[in-house]
């Protein structure tokens, strides 16, 4: 039997902080305690500067985690990313000390998950820690350091700095992925296109490891008894994720006429919140009762959107294996996505779905239009969309990622 480990986990992202990497670290550190692991979870704080309905999400977190005696906490000070207001960015070292942190609590093992935040990437230095978290522990005392990149940074930079300013930055990412990925023992990517383009970027100790799972036991085609519009019978198109300009939600609106022109009666729900959440709304508003921006949703309401949906459709080019799109063919439904560097490893183009072009709404609304027309696709795409993602369910994944901390600590 294996010695239980004692696991510093830091985390630029957890509840009530709503993304897909809070989503994951909550349903890793509770999977790591109940095989008996000792976990130190190190996460950003709420506090008054923040929007009221940020505190306030019905999200699992901390209470679900406390109960167990081998888990603890401590919450870095934060304020709001510039960008970005209602997610953290972490304040300087000057405010706390990881390596103090640390040094109390000896782990065998340091996790870091989306580093590049809690170093200030995200917002150029502006604000974050400044410096890589857990690093002049784990080099003083040799404990192996893990990162996990849950995000495309390159794509990011791009994304929020504009054209203009990364074709200045362009020449020197190779050097800053090289200098970043130093820094730790491992770095783990969940995409294996991913893996191979920031290896291109000089990414160095790198490799693939499905890390990223999702519960397959809740989201599940019977979650159609949680039906949040039972009575409304129109072909229903789901959009789950970030209000913001990578996600790319609007072409979801490009794309919307043009299916209605062939699917009259097609209905869009967007899910979500983001800064481009008043831009969306007003769009929004000419399509009328055929586009529904529904806002956030939890719990079992967001399980029966899912298996409610008839197509999840998902135009984003920056995902690094995202979890929503798991999510929706977990509950058997077929999704449209994007071509993307981890799509075309979670949907396979007339299995499960079909993939779009990237940045291009017209072809888009042609997948979307093929399957809605032939319902023995639509019905075979359905059939097939919960096998296809089996393999990633958390206990498989997170099975791998502690095999893989045991191999780093016996090296």
């Amino acid at each position: 039997m294996k010695k239980p480990l004692r696991i510093a986990l830091f985390t630029s992202l957890y509840a009530p902080f709503l993304t897909g990497v809070s989503v994951a670290v909550h349903q890793r550190v509770r999977w790591l305690l109940e095989q008996g692991h000792e976990v130190f979870l190190i996460h950003p704080e709420i506090n008054d500067q923040y929007p009221k309905q940020v505190g306030n999400r019905p999200m699992p977190g901390l209470e679900e985690l406390q109960p167990f005696p081998n888990f603890s906490s401590y919450a870095f000070p934060t304020k709001p990313l510039i960008f970005y207001k209602s997610l953290p960015q972490p304040l300087n070292y000057r405010h706390w000390s990881d390596t103090k942190l640390l040094e109390k609590f000896q782990p065998d093992m340091i996790v870091v998950e989306e580093a590049p935040q809690l170093r200030g990437f995200y917002s150029l230095y502006l604000q974050g820690y400044g410096r890589p978290v857990g690093v002049e522990y784990s080099k003083r005392t040799g404990t192996p350091i893990v990162s996990i990149f849950h995000t495309d940074i390159v794509a990011y930079i791009k994304y929020y700095l504009g054209n203009v300013f990364f074709n200045l930055v362009r020449p020197i990412l190779p050097f800053v992925i090289k200098q970043f990925s130093e820094n730790y023992s491992l770095n783990l990517f969940a995409s294996r296109e991913q893996l191979a383009k920031y290896q291109k970027l000089k990414a160095q100790r790198s490799e693939y490891l499905p890390y990223q799972g999702i519960d397959c036991e809740k989201f599940h085609p019977r979650n159609i008894c949680y039906n949040p519009i039972p009575q409304d019978h129109r072909p229903t198109l789901l959009f789950v994720g970030r209000i913001t300009a990578e996600k790319n939600v609007a072409q979801l609106l490009d794309a919307y006429p043009l299916i209605a022109a062939k699917i009259p009666d097609v209905h869009l729900v967007i899910i979500g919140s983001g800064p481009q959440d008043e831009q969306i709304r007003q769009r929004a508003e000419k399509f009328k009762s055929g586009v529904t921006i529904w806002g956030e949703s939890h719990g079992l309401e967001l399980l029966g959107w899912f298996a409610r949906a008839d197509i999840f459709v998902n135009p984003s080019t920056t995902e690094n294996f995202c979890t929503t799109t798991n999510e929706a063919l977990a509950s058997g439904t077929p999704v449209v996505a994007a071509f993307a560097p981890s799509t075309t490893e979670q949907v396979v183009p007339g299995v499960n779905g079909f993939l779009a072009e990237a940045d291009n709404p017209a072809d888009l609304a042609h997948k979307v239009i093929a399957i809605l027309k032939d319902p023995d696709l639509k019905a075979e795409l359905s059939q097939q969309a919960r096998p296809s993602i089996l393999e990633f369910d958390w206990s498989a994944c997170m099975q791998k990622f502690e095999d893989r901390l045991y191999k780093l600590i016996a090296r």
